[in-house]
């Protein structure tokens, strides 16, 4: 086994916590956190045995022996730390969505190809079992071309602040940039993209809407602007089709995740994992042991551990062990969706990929 990846934290809020919980069992070690709130940085670094602890992130960024950083801040502070990093001869991994803006995200994108040096997006759905094992029924035919995809997800009330989790910062443009898209939505979106094979996006069709009433206090002091319901019509290249139905709050029977892929020769629904085909002239529909085939994978099957999930994979990817999934690029095009539905819902049209990107704005807040 390689020696432990050395890294840096930046921001040790909700996100971060999480993140360095989800490192414990990892083969790293972090040689220094960062965040502003230097009282809350000094404890949390106390408690992961962190010994360096800093409230500028350029002087994280001057220590030498750190290979990496993970950057885990709000949206729109993600390009502009990120690409510094990056600059600076960090290889990054950062929390979703890429960034506040197509634009910004693409800057990150280019400045990793700029630098030589790494990045990666914190996409989970990736490395789920229901991605792998479609992934498998991809590769091996079963479900022949594909030409539909749904990417499904509803809450039924479910909104950050307003509802009663999280902060304010979810649910405020200045902040976030986005809201039920940028916050779960990337992950459905992103799972869907990477399934087939993330094509080029052509156009984008959709529409935002904020309609379920809150508490009047949470939403005078949540300053909630963002969207609890996003929807959206891609047509991606080689034919293929994709909807797109994301919510925080909807008056909906069942919640939970409902995407879909569709090809010629059969179809899955991703949570929990079923697949439909007609099998000698019969209509067949079959669900999977996906606990078992993965212990199995994971004792016969080289590496099967990297693919464990999106820190395991850096990790892994940071020893040398395995290619980088392209995450960035994926996160980057599910950018590029989300911001399309936001387009045609100002413009009350489809757009093209194109407009898309020369209408973005960066969201990136100045240091």
């Amino acid at each position: 086994m390689p020696d432990k990846v050395k890294l840096g934290i930046i921001g040790v809020g909700q996100i971060g916590k999480m993140h360095l919980k989800r490192y414990e069992s990892l083969p790293v070690e972090f040689v220094a956190a960062c965040d502003i709130d230097e009282p809350e940085a000094r404890r949390v670094a106390a408690e992961y045995d962190i010994p360096t602890v800093l409230t500028d992130f350029r002087e994280l960024l001057k220590i030498e022996e750190i290979q990496a950083v993970d950057v885990c801040l709000h949206n729109n502070l993600h390009s502009p730390v990120t690409i510094a990093a990056l600059e600076a001869g960090k290889h990054v991994y950062c929390e979703k969505p890429i960034a506040g803006s197509c634009v910004d995200g693409k800057a990150m994108v280019e400045a990793a190809q700029r630098t030589g040096r790494m990045l990666s997006i914190q996409l989970f759905s990736l490395y789920s079992k229901e991605t792998k094992a479609t992934q498998r029924l991809i590769k091996e035919g079963y479900l022949g071309d594909l030409y539909f995809a749904k990417s499904i997800n509803y809450r039924r009330r479910g909104r950050p602040y307003v509802d009663g989790y999280g902060t304010s910062s979810f649910v405020q443009k200045s902040i976030a940039a986005g809201g039920a898209l940028f916050d779960m939505g990337v992950y459905h979106i992103a799972q869907i993209l990477y399934l087939l094979g993330n094509p080029e996006i052509q156009t984008v069709t959709g529409a935002a809407h904020q309609a379920i009433p809150m508490y009047p206090d949470r939403e005078k002091n949540g300053k909630y602007d963002v969207e609890e319901l996003g929807l959206g019509f891609v047509r991606l290249a080689g034919g293929v089709s994709f909807s797109i139905e994301e919510s925080w709050a909807l008056h909906i029977g069942q919640e939970g995740q409902h995407s879909q892929l569709f090809g010629s020769q059969g179809g899955v629904c991703l949570s929990p994992l079923s697949y439909h085909a007609t099998v000698a002239d019969m209509e067949m529909s079959a669900t999977f042991d996906l606990d078992s085939a993965d212990v199995r994978w994971h004792r016969c099957l080289p590496d099967t551990d990297a693919y464990d999930g999106a820190q395991p994979h850096w990790v892994a990817v940071l020893q040398g062990r395995v290619p980088l999934v392209d995450s960035a690029g994926i996160a980057l095009a599910t950018m590029q969706i989300s911001e399309g539905i936001y387009l045609s819902q100002r413009l009350g049209r489809e757009v093209t990929a194109a407009e898309i990107l020369e209408k973005s704005k960066s969201s990136a807040i100045e240091l």
